[in-house]
């Protein structure tokens, strides 16, 4: 059969458009498209594919062999072969950008909240066809889409006689229409439907005029396929409401003193159970580098791709047979279970030594096993070089691989071993707890760390990526006002830019394996890196990287001398200078005239705030956009901190998910964020992980919370303190009536609205204080998973606070009005 396909898109001087065919072996087929006025572009193929099948494509713009844009790849163009005897297919494009509604093809919703089974259409045998295709995003669990038009083939407007459709990939339905049936010009609209068709007819009604269909001329067995624009409904937009919670601050009655992926799966059930739409967890990464409590730290992994060892659910690997060993940890896990902390070092200890007495006893017929080859083979590039970099961390003690031997011995094939069968089984785990949470309709999101740690495996065999010389930090914060130094190598993003960021993009798809949504730690590290050199400590000495720094003659232009003391010379340009973080507060500063210090001042806020705005806008388009396009995750982004303008800019072009906290607004002058001025795209909470709870909050600055009573409840008197669990339930309520996407709030802060429930210590639940490097994460949930589900009424709460925000998973109207700007 012969294809011929046309698109309509103005190219500049000098470029063309190309068609490029994805094929299964994950090939590119280019070819390249003609036009006659840069306008209209036609290229003609011949396919050898048979009648029946599909090919997938997207459309870019060349400029010799350089290519200089293409299309959204999250959803390429697809042409089915559904005419049995189609011998000539003419396809009518659009070009496809990212659309507004991006979110919804992500996986969070299309095989998760939203999920439906999509299939292929039926062939057809007519001597002539039209196909129609439409993008139709706003359907919801349990409807449909049919073509309904003013011709008797089309039902005569009446919708119980309207064409079904098929949905053959993400919200793209198609239908086939025998040319021969229709009038010369038909009037239609596409229509809502229950997916059941038992179900009493409920109809809503495309939101436009009446489309036009003006029948062409076509020769026997011609297909005309026509790309049409997205059909829009006046349903309202999608709201959802969640939990975040460490995995090892899950606490159940089976659990070694520690959260694993077995009470994960039971958390996901609460969730269902409230109609909550997400869980939130910390990163899962192995940490494992000197088997002390510092190896807490979540954000320092040894691997962006190995799971925890502690998080094994012990319970679903196969029991001990040892009867007096099983009943020695047994004894063990109860006792650490009844910990109100976690005890690192012995939890740790004994979880690793159970499992090497279970590797031990199973592992003679591991290696045989389909799933173990299956695992294996697909992680090997990642997995060998983890597990001989666990083997040399336990045989010299020290994960500091540039203290190993410059000769390494060859490890001992059977301490692999054990780390492969580790990683395996905790794959598996946490596989199925994926399955379970979509299976629940509840998306799992997770966290990509910034950084990656200097004596972790990547910083090992991969160091040409990493500036080992540079420590990753953040700026004097409201956290910290000496600044933080994390500790991490920054990137070498030059190296990285040679191969297309393909260590990034392996990094999201092993991600993609576990969750449907994830949160960029630190998204202003794709902007600029607070870089701090090696050896000093205090964040203090950092500067942005990369950025633009200043020479002497600049500074001087500003109307001041230069004080090299006000001044940080730039880390890889001599005689280049960014101005200090806090300068004003150094006695330098103190020593200017009056007129210079005001000079200064203009100096350090055109530098820190607008200098590099369009250079970080650059610098972050060359990395998000192919990171966000490798897989079909809902992405969202801690942007926290000192925000430049051209943040606000790459989240909204690439329609990431902005992070919004009422006690840290965005606006300048205003002390307490509006929540009614979230925007769309965005993520409600009242406190993250390295924040003081809600009821911490309220009580460690009485005149703060005084103020917050009066201008933001608008409350009269005085606060009462402790927090009472009825205006904690007024606080969250009003961020879960807030116009964001996302409400996701901390397990402490929803459990702080039932005063009978709660933990009487609030000071124990605080998870991190950043400005203490060597805080212990220890926090874990007071009651267990099989309480917090038995709990009706604080469930019952929950529910209710949900579904009066519109965000409850069993409403049609979990949702916002669609008119809202996003």
């Amino acid at each position: 059969m012969r294809l011929q396909f046309n698109l309509e898109y103005r190219t500049g001087f000098g470029e063309h458009v190309a068609l490029n065919l994805l094929e299964e072996n994950g090939r590119l087929d280019r070819h390249t498209m003609q036009s006659l006025d840069g306008l209209h572009w036609q290229v003609e193929m011949k396919c050898l594919k048979d009648s029946g099948t599909y090919m997938d494509y997207y459309y870019s713009v060349m400029r010799g062999e350089k290519e200089m844009r293409h299309e959204w790849l999250v959803e390429p163009h697809r042409l089915e072969l559904a005419a049995v005897k189609g011998a000539y297919y003419t396809v009518n494009d659009h070009w496809l950008d990212m659309p507004e509604d991006s979110y919804m093809y992500s996986s969070a919703f299309t095989d998760c909240v939203m999920a439906r089974k999509r299939q292929l259409s039926t062939k057809t045998e007519y001597d002539h066809t039209i196909r129609l295709k439409v993008r139709a995003p706003q359907l919801r669990n349990g409807e449909r889409l049919a073509l309904v038009g003013s011709a008797d083939y089309l039902g005569c407007w009446n919708c119980a006689k309207a064409l079904p459709m098929a949905e053959h990939e993400c919200h793209e339905w198609v239908v086939s229409l025998d040319a021969d049936r229709l009038p010369q010009r038909t009037e239609y609209k596409f229509v809502i439907l229950p997916l059941d068709r038992k179900q009493a007819l409920t109809v809503i009604w495309e939101n436009c005029e009446n489309r036009i269909l003006e029948k062409p001329e076509l020769v026997q067995g011609q297909v005309m396929v026509y790309e049409l624009q997205q059909a829009w409904f006046s349903i309202p937009m999608w709201k959802g409401a969640g939990t975040v919670i460490p995995v090892f601050s899950l606490r159940s009655e089976g659990s070694f003193g520690v959260g694993d992926f077995g009470d994960l799966k039971m958390m996901v059930d609460w969730c269902a159970k409230t109609h909550q739409s997400i869980l939130q967890i910390l990163p899962i990464n192995d940490t494992v580098m000197s088997r002390t409590w510092q190896d807490s730290y979540p954000y320092n992994a040894i691997s962006i791709y190995a799971l925890h060892p502690q998080y094994m659910d012990l319970r679903q690997l196969p029991k001990i047979k040892d009867e007096a060993l099983n009943r020695k940890y047994e004894e063990i896990r109860q006792e650490l279970n009844a910990l109100p902390q976690i005890d690192y070092e012995r939890m740790s200890e004994a979880k690793m030594a159970y499992l090497q007495i279970i590797f031990e006893q199973e592992r003679a017929g591991l290696k045989r096993r389909a799933s173990y080859k299956q695992f294996f083979e697909a992680n090997r590039e990642w997995l060998e070089p983890y597990a001989r970099f666990c083997y040399y961390r336990d045989k010299f003690g020290t994960a500091v691989f540039s203290t190993w031997p410059e000769k390494l011995p060859k490890p001992e094939q059977k301490v692999l071993d054990f780390w492969y069968f580790v990683q395996y089984n905790l794959d598996k785990q946490m596989h199925d707890v994926h399955v379970h949470a979509r299976k629940q309709r509840v998306i799992l999101k997770g966290d990509i760390p910034i950084g990656i740690s200097r004596d972790g495996v990547e910083a090992w065999v991969e160091p040409r990526y990493f500036n080992l010389n540079g420590q990753a930090g953040a700026p004097p914060d409201a956290f910290c006002e000496d600044g933080q130094n994390w500790g991490f190598p920054t990137y070498n993003w030059e190296e990285m830019f040679k191969d297309g960021c393909s260590w990034w993009v392996r990094r999201f798809r092993k991600m993609a394996e576990y969750f449907d949504a994830y949160r960029i730690d630190h998204v202003l590290g794709f902007f600029r890196i607070w870089e701090i050199p090696v050896p000093e400590k205090s964040g203090l000495y950092g500067q942005f990287q990369p950025a633009l720094p200043m020479s002497r003659e600049e500074v001087e232009a500003y109307g001041l001398p230069f004080v090299e003391d006000l001044f940080l010379e730039d880390h890889y340009r001599k005689n280049m200078w960014h101005p200090r973080i806090n300068a004003t507060k150094l006695e330098a500063f103190k020593q200017l005239s009056e007129g210079e210090q005001w000079h200064f001042c203009r100096l350090y806020d055109d530098y820190f705030y607008r200098r590099n705005n369009q250079f970080w806008y650059n610098e972050a388009m060359k990395k998000l956009p192919r990171l966000t396009e490798a897989t079909r995750m809902l992405v969202c982004a801690e942007d926290l901190g000192m925000v430049p303008e051209c943040v606000a800019w790459v989240m909204n072009d690439l329609r990431i998910l902005s992070l919004e906290i009422q006690t840290m607004p965005k606006e300048y002058g205003v002390r307490f964020g509006h929540l009614q001025r979230n925007p769309y795209r965005s993520v409600c909470t009242f406190s993250t992980h390295d924040m003081p709870t809600l009821r911490q909050w309220w009580d460690e600055d009485e005149q703060r919370a005084q103020e917050y009573y009066e201008t933001v409840l608008h409350m009269d008197g005085e606060a009462p303190h402790p927090l009472p669990g009825k205006l904690a339930k007024e606080v969250l309520s009003r961020h879960l009536l807030s116009p964001s996407m996302l409400c996701l709030m901390s397990f402490q802060d929803w459990i702080a609205i039932d005063e009978k429930l709660r933990l009487p210590d609030q000071n124990a639940e605080r998870i991190n204080i950043p400005a203490n490097p060597r805080h212990y994460w220890r926090y874990r949930m007071h009651l267990n998973i099989e309480q917090l589900l038995n709990a009706d009424d604080f469930n019952h709460e929950v529910m209710l606070l949900i579904q009066q925000g519109n965000r409850s998973t069993t409403s049609a109207a979990a949702c916002i009005p669609s008119w809202l700007d996003a």
